[in-house]
């Protein structure tokens, strides 16, 4: 797939904790209880500067955190991590994502000096005051307007990325004017790809919130057709060509979006994967048992501590995952071997992904 000198980007996933409780992240069940596959690992600065030598810093042009089950303001070194980067390659692209329900204005004010204007938060929040927590779960809007203005003022760049559901998307035209009152860079609306099961392979039209007790809150909807993902609709088009969405994902090519763009995904137990959609089958909430998932296949065939980058990234190449996952695709079905979440992530014919930032 590629070598660790092709390495331009990595993508840190620092830790799988969080205060809010997305209703389709895979760190709980639908906002309820958290998922009983994770022990909320976390990476400390020492981790990263084990896993990070200072000659492949230098290589990279980015390194951004962001992940599958946590955000990077909850992390004790999140500050840490940026600026022993940014000590190193002076010229590296730093960029977070986060729900921004966290943290006071000094902690934001310190992200800004790091970053330097090489650099940008991308503030992940779905409507206004009265919207927002409708999906953010336990987010509060004060903290989030204070994260924004704090890094902001003290000269960081940002970007207002903003999810659309029936429930705000009315909002979308105010928040893109408040984005560029506040001093936002871009706003960008992003048509979900999340009314698209992974599980099932199939669409859906909504899905229903749970709190941590349990209870029902939001039933969450498509919006209007115009904010809809494009590439949900091709389901049914690919479905009478193929036969199934399975029958799709056996026959058709990968064009991985991680090997051109060099980009290694570490996750917060210090494992290196090519991606954050490989990693994320590793602890589906879904499973009983989560070794059901075909990517433990490969994990398992080399072991999960020779995966450890802790104890160096030659390891974790020299043990040939990376090549491995590549061959799959020529296998003739994801049942001999093809690894499945590699067709429906970067499967030519249908690109949710990419489909959310198209206007």
């Amino acid at each position: 797939m590629y070598k660790i000198q092709d390495i331009r980007t990595v993508h840190l996933e620092i830790t799988q904790k969080c205060q809010a409780a997305c209703p389709m992240c895979d760190r709980n069940k639908n906002g309820g209880e958290i998922n009983q596959h994770i022990n909320l690992s976390e990476l400390s600065l020492e981790d990263c500067k084990n896993i990070f030598e200072p000659d492949f810093i230098k290589q990279l042009t980015t390194m951004f955190m962001c992940g599958n089950l946590g955000d990077p303001i909850i992390a004790n070194d999140t500050l840490e991590v940026f600026r022993h980067f940014r000590s190193i390659n002076p010229d590296i692209w730093l960029s977070m994502n986060t729900n921004a329900g966290a943290r006071d204005a000094i902690w934001w004010k310190d992200l800004a000096d790091i970053f330097n204007k090489k650099g940008a938060v991308i503030f992940s929040v779905d409507g206004l005051e009265d919207t927002n927590h409708l999906y953010r779960q336990k987010v509060q809007w004060d903290k989030v307007e204070n994260s924004m203005h704090s890094f902001i003022n003290a000269g960081g760049r940002a970007r207002w990325d903003f999810l659309v559901f029936e429930h705000n998307q009315h909002q979308v035209e105010i928040a893109e004017e408040i984005s560029k009152k506040w001093g936002f860079e871009k706003f960008q609306l992003k048509k979900t790809a999340r009314f698209f099961s992974s599980a099932k392979s199939q669409g859906k039209e909504s899905h229903q919130a749970i709190d941590r007790k349990g209870k029902e809150t939001t039933n969450l909807k498509k919006p209007d057709v115009k904010y809809q993902n494009k590439e949900l609709s091709k389901e049914e088009i690919l479905i009478k060509k193929y036969g199934s969405m399975n029958n799709y994902y056996d026959i058709v090519p990968i064009n991985c979006k991680v090997k051109e763009e060099g980009n290694l995904f570490i996750t917060a137990e210090g494992l290196a994967l090519p991606c954050c959609w490989t990693a994320g089958m590793m602890y589906k909430t879904w499973q009983k048992d989560y070794k059901q998932e075909q990517i433990w296949q490969y994990i398992d065939s080399v072991g999960k501590e020779n995966l450890d980058a802790r104890q160096g990234l030659s390891q974790v190449f020299n043990t040939g995952i990376f090549d491995m996952i590549e061959n799959s695709w020529n296998k003739s079905s994801c049942k001999d071997g093809k690894l499945k979440v590699c067709s429906q992530k970067c499967g030519i014919e249908f690109d949710p992904f990419s489909a959310q930032f198209v206007r």
